[in-house]
């Protein structure tokens, strides 16, 4: 746990991430890559031979490569994939809609880190909170929707993080000022960085899981305002700043 002076910081309202965050997206990767290649199995089987995993993961990035305009849209992205993948394999395209659907239900199927959930109640009882995402998560899917005030992502506001629109976007939903609201979040560069810029305070959310990638924070040219190794020390740490 690492804490700033905050002076003069008045919360009114928080943003949160969402992927690595409240739950690690690694399994769901995973998972939803098996998932999509036995689908593909029993109503597309020439994709499947032509388009395995490892095939699959190569066409994202050609889509994300040939479609910048949509960097921001996870699910358009996806959708495509999917579209390519079957018509190159000789298979109809239409059934593009009947793959995303299975594919997107189980993205929502989600496996909180332990802290999350009862962190996120505790939070939520004290300050709105705004998810802020570059993904596609569907919190009403996942149970939490009546956690939030609002929810903004990428894909619907039309630019994703770090840029800073999307975070004072999240302020207006909000009806806070960006100097009074703070973003957690665990990406450095998306998060951390895109929410100083947007000047909001910040709390780098950094997870055990996440130790090898950054065994503390990298940058030189600033450091967050707040850092936690979980959602429960926030938790803590907000009741302590608006006790009821």
């Amino acid at each position: 746990m690492s804490l700033r002076a905050l002076p003069g910081f008045n919360l009114q309202a928080i943003t949160l991430d969402l992927d690595d965050t409240l739950w690690p997206f690694a399994p769901i990767g995973e998972r939803i890559e098996q998932v999509l290649h036995h689908w593909f199995l029993q109503h597309a089987p020439k994709t499947a031979e032509q388009f395995p995993i490892s095939a699959m993961r190569r066409l994202r990035q050609r889509v994300i490569e040939r479609y910048p305009q949509y960097a921001h849209d996870a699910s358009w992205l996806r959708r495509k994939g999917i579209e390519i993948a079957l018509t190159e394999s000789g298979h109809d395209p239409a059934l593009t809609d009947a793959a995303y659907d299975m594919f997107f239900a189980e993205r929502n199927r989600v496996d909180f880190y332990p802290d999350a959930h009862a962190a996120l109640l505790r939070i939520a009882r004290r300050v709105p909170v705004c998810a802020l995402t570059n993904g596609n998560a569907d919190l009403a899917a996942i149970g939490i929707a009546e956690q939030f005030h609002s929810h903004v992502t990428a894909r619907a506001f039309g630019k994703a993080k770090p840029d800073p629109a999307i975070f004072l976007h999240a302020c207006q939903t909000l009806g806070s000022t960006p100097t009074n609201t703070l973003h957690i979040g665990d990406d450095v560069e998306a998060d951390i960085l895109g929410a100083r810029r947007a000047g909001l305070k910040t709390c780098w959310l950094h997870r055990e899981d996440a130790r090898d990638r950054h065994p503390g924070w990298p940058r030189r040219d600033f450091i967050p305002d707040l850092v936690f190794s979980d959602l429960a020390q926030l938790a803590d740490w907000l009741e302590a700043q608006t006790p009821s």
